[in-house]
């Protein structure tokens, strides 16, 4: 997590106030840019608000929606604005009409001082230490020309300066209307970006006088204000744990692991459709919890429900495990969370249940789940790294459960590129020779120690995963079409599950 810095301005979001390391510098001016419905309103109100709750005096400057409308609005959302110092400057105001509405005259026959004169007046009589002026597109309208409106902006910006105001001033920029000149003027730029009600995106493009994490992180605008999710920063340090190996409970994947995979490391175990990657994946998740250390499985791709009645079709028996909350099964709904939004909710729960194991069902139904929400294969990727990295820095174990497309032929570990971010890789392999179908289990990588190198043949039934000999006397097996080296291995391999 980000050492946050002292005197700093909370903006009223959780996430906001982690990627700006701890809050706005006090006394600036900072540009929230964003087209209609991005969340411009939604978040300044969050910025007064928290000001409000602090013992600081807040101010709205409205040139849009008018103070009744606005309270109304915020009201059934569950703001309270009536501690707010509303300057009111909206259409339908009597200060406009009296100025000669430039709904009616040209704008340059109308003289719009008293426009900006009033704002600064009643800035002073407000004694607002907070600031959050929403409709900077219609003074730029009321203005004759680009100098006049960088006039006018310069007079209030320097006036917030003098009376030690956090000005925070919203900007609908489009390319026929561009604001490089207030982002040149402004101490902080905030982008919000509105794709989609799953795609909505804030990045930091100008901070002076501090770090921020730089990207774009998503947000979700809720009944209840807005949700920030920061892409997570990759850790250097290690949280001090200890290191303990995990068994699978079966002594020949233990074999085939030189003891079992270690706490704090990512394994990926990949495969065909159907050849027993899940069912690996819960043996593990199974023999994990058994010693204690609490464990989740998040699935993607079949209800919770469905998982367990496999599981225990194959005799990896799970409901005391889960009655006594030492393991628990999450369906993840794709059309609940934004993948920013599920890494933060992840991580939240991880660290208030102190889990210490994580399985994710599959990679694959993490990539179709969030297809819409990621822009790319390789932002799937660079948010699974992020992820396994902060987990594994914190002592937790995570499986990774990997679907390939190649049920035989050319051997391939994933599909999308992920396997440097395992420690361990742990492979399942269709294999088909005399006519008949089996499955070999070999592992490909571990970084902690050493491993046994050849593969083992296993079987899946109503008595549980049963693992035979390691495979000395055939060749080609990556290949999936695997040939004898000695004809008497025949007869092994038949009495090698009885």
């Amino acid at each position: 997590m980000l050492i946050i810095e002292s005197k700093r301005l909370l903006t009223g979001i959780e996430g906001l106030d982690l990627i700006l390391n701890g809050g706005l510098i006090p006394n600036k001016t900072y540009l929230l840019r964003g087209g209609p419905g991005s969340g411009k309103t939604t978040l300044g109100i969050h910025y007064l608000i928290e000001g409000i709750k602090n013992g600081e005096e807040s101010a709205l400057i409205t040139l849009t929606e008018n103070k009744n409308k606005l309270i109304n609005d915020f009201k059934s959302r569950g703001f309270d604005l009536t501690k707010l110092k509303f300057i009111d400057l909206s259409p339908t105001s009597n200060l406009i009409e009296s100025s000669e509405s430039y709904n009616v005259f040209p704008v340059e026959e109308v003289e719009k001082e008293p426009l900006i004169n009033e704002i600064i007046t009643k800035l002073k009589e407000s004694n607002a230490d907070r600031v959050y002026f929403d409709g900077l597109k219609q003074l730029r309208f009321l203005s004759k020309n680009e100098y006049e409106f960088r006039k006018y902006m310069l007079s209030m910006l320097q006036f917030a300066a003098d009376n030690e105001i956090t000005l925070l001033v919203s900007s609908e920029a489009s390319k026929n209307e561009p604001d490089d000149d207030l982002q040149f003027l402004s101490d902080g730029v905030l982008n919000l970006n509105f794709i989609d009600q799953n795609r909505r995106y804030i990045d930091i493009s100008k901070f002076r006088g501090s770090d921020f994490i730089n990207g774009k992180h998503s947000f979700k605008i809720k009944k209840d204000g807005i949700e920030v999710y920061p892409k997570l920063k990759l850790q250097k340090n290690k949280t001090v744990y200890k290191r303990k190996t995990i068994s699978s409970g079966i002594t020949e994947i233990d074999k085939l692991l030189h003891g079992g995979i270690e706490s704090g490391t990512t394994t990926v175990i990949s495969g065909a459709s159907g050849v027993g990657k899940t069912t690996f994946g819960v043996q593990f998740m199974q023999a994990a919890a058994r010693t204690g250390d609490r464990s989740v499985i998040y699935t993607f791709e079949e209800d919770d429900s469905t998982l367990l009645k496999r599981s225990e079709s194959v005799s990896i028996k799970l409901n005391n495990l889960i009655n006594n909350n030492q393991l628990e099964i999450k369906k993840v709904d794709p059309l609940e969370y934004t993948p920013g939004e599920f890494t933060n909710f992840l991580i939240k729960e991880a660290e208030k249940n102190d889990t210490k194991n994580i399985m994710l069902d599959s990679v694959s139904g993490y990539k179709l789940s969030f297809a819409g929400a990621a822009e790319d294969k390789n932002e799937i990727v660079r948010n699974l790294h992020s992820l396994t990295n902060y987990l594994n820095n914190r002592g937790i174990t995570v499986l990774l459960i990997n679907e390939i497309a190649n049920i035989t032929g050319d051997f391939k570990v994933t599909e999308l590129g992920i396997s440097y971010l395992a420690d361990n890789i742990m492979f399942l392999r269709y294999l088909e020779f005399n006519g008949e179908l089996k499955k070999a289990i070999g592992v490909l990588k571990k970084r902690l120690s050493d491993f046994e190198k050849q593969l083992r043949e296993f079987k899946i039934s109503s008595q549980g995963i049963k693992v035979g000999k390691p495979l000395t006397e055939l060749r080609g097996i990556l290949s999936g079409n695997p040939e004898f080296i000695n004809k008497k291995f025949k007869e092994i391999s038949k009495n090698e599950f009885k």
